[in-house]
């Protein structure tokens, strides 16, 4: 769809705002602007030719949400379908529903690529270079919402495994699923042990020969039913948007618990799964594969819903072998032990590359930003960069609980702006700050340890801390005034009010 000349954002009409990306992140910020913000004028730019953002990314068999959908879904909108642990495709459908509901399509500019974002400091505006259609062109705005998400969407996390150019069957990549892959009768090895490899396995065992997860190092693992009978039962009975509210309470409520119980007490979460898996494999149960030398939620907890991959294993559609891989071969994957796995589809789900802003050149007055040398700001903004907010969710939790936060933030501070007539609003930081740093990442997953050196700091302090706590989020954020004395509030630059006159 093409985008009226209000929405294009023109260096002599620019927008309000600018929303870059129309996944989960994109649509809820659009969402708000349309209730909060409705003389505001916004567009949503995306590269892809749909909405959905990594929902329409993945297309690899299984592919669902990691995460309940009461929380991942918006606090605004309610999630109707039966399924709690929801499909990719049932997600696109609560998205395209928001969006067409709430009349944000228009709004949305498919097939654009942001290239750069320049901060023009005289005109107090961004000035973005976009691509679509292979021609690119300009647009401008007061501010910038950066919905793109943490992962590269071109370059995947490829692991160096040798001989992968000797293997004749098919080699795929879950991020980059060929829709004319055939696996039907045929051995598949499925090389990871996170989220989509637990995926994955199950999904294909359904008409593979055979699925072998091998996996370096286990995972924890954690079963619960795809269908949330709280949740379908309120709904019969309650208000639709009470029997979501309701259930959305206890799923956060359950997700936190679980979460400070792994930390406080990890022996008795440790001992809780392993009691759990061995229940649901009887049998074909193998401490040595489901037993990681970490604790619960040293990295995060891969979901199996329904138990589907123990009972793929326990009908002998599926296995798991833990070992090192010394090579690819033509016919397999020879493993360090000596053991060879037949395969005529390897499947490398071997983890995502975290990227900063999505790739884009993001520059203040031309001189580009090392955000490593940056702070987080209510864990949204970033010290000294003026008029950016940025959702990066939780790692323990919903990504869209931190969406809807930070969404409602940026509405509300958009609202004061207009209202008393200010163009800036940065988050000032001293150079000679006392600052005492702090990892908001007190995960060992792999992604993240690839990507630290990419990535803005946090503090201890909570004004520049991205906290994993929703909860103490949630509050703070809506208790602690925009105006709070470190975000500095300014009107246009002199020359700016000049021209205007």
């Amino acid at each position: 769809m093409v985008a009226s000349a209000t929405q294009q954002g023109t260096a002599d009409a620019p927008l309000d705002l600018i929303i870059v990306g129309a996944g989960l992140s994109g649509i809820g910020m659009a969402a708000h602007m349309q209730a909060l913000c409705p003389d505001q004028r916004y567009a949503v730019l995306d590269r892809r030719d749909r909405i959905g953002g990594t929902w329409d990314l993945f297309r690899y068999p299984g592919v669902r949400s990691d995460s309940d959908m009461h929380t991942l879904g918006f606090v605004f909108e309610p999630w109707r379908h039966e399924k709690s642990i929801a499909d990719g495709p049932a997600i696109l459908d609560y998205l395209d529903r928001i969006a067409d509901e709430r009349g944000i399509r228009p709004h949305i500019r498919f097939g654009t690529r942001v290239v750069s974002a320049d901060w023009d400091s005289a005109a107090a505006l961004w000035r973005l270079e976009v691509e679509a259609a292979g021609a690119r062109s300009r647009i401008a705005a007061r501010f910038l919402f950066l919905g793109s998400g943490y992962y590269d969407y071109d370059d995947p996390h490829e692991a160096d495994i040798p001989g992968k150019q000797d293997f004749a069957g098919r080699l795929v990549h879950p991020q980059f699923w060929p829709a004319d892959l055939d696996y039907a009768g045929k051995n598949v090895v499925v090389i990871g042990s996170g989220a989509t490899a637990v995926t994955v396995v199950p999904a294909m065992a359904k008409t593979a020969a055979h699925v072998t997860m091998l996996q370096r190092t286990p995972t924890w693992m954690a079963s619960r039913p795809a269908r949330d009978a709280l949740a379908n039962g309120l709904r019969r009975v309650l208000p639709e948007k009470l029997a979501y509210r309701l259930t959305r309470f206890k799923n956060i409520k359950l997700q936190s618990m679980v979460f400070h119980r792994a930390r406080t007490r990890p022996d008795k979460v440790r001992a809780f799964l392993i009691k759990q898996t061995q229940k649901l494999l009887g049998a074909h149960y193998n401490a040595r594969d489901f037993t990681p030398p970490y604790d619960p939620w040293d990295q995060r907890l891969c979901l199996v819903p329904d138990g589907d991959l123990f009972a793929a294993i326990r009908k002998g559609r599926a296995s798991v072998v833990t070992d090192r891989i010394e090579r690819i071969d033509a016919t397999g994957v020879q493993l360090a032990s000596g053991q060879h796995l037949d395969a005529d589809v390897i499947v490398t789900a071997t983890g995502l590359k975290m990227t900063m802003a999505g790739k884009i050149a993001i520059s203040l007055d031309g001189v580009p930003i090392d955000w490593s040398q940056h702070w987080y700001y209510k864990a949204c903004m970033f010290s000294n960069v003026p008029n950016l907010v940025a959702v990066f969710g939780y790692l323990n939790a919903s990504w869209t609980l931190r969406a809807d936060i930070i969404s409602d933030y940026a509405c509300r501070l958009l609202n004061l702006m207009k209202a008393r007539g200010l163009a800036v609003a940065v988050p000032v930081l001293a150079a000679d700050h006392d600052l005492v740093e702090h990892d908001p990442f007190d995960f060992s997953s792999g992604y993240i340890a690839r990507a630290r050196h990419l990535l803005p700091k946090s503090a201890s302090a909570m004004r520049w801390r991205l906290s994993q706590d929703y909860l103490r989020d949630r509050a703070w954020m809506k208790s602690d005034p925009l105006d709070d004395g470190v975000l500095r509030l300014e009107p246009a630059p002199e020359n700016v009010l000049q021209a205007a006159e």
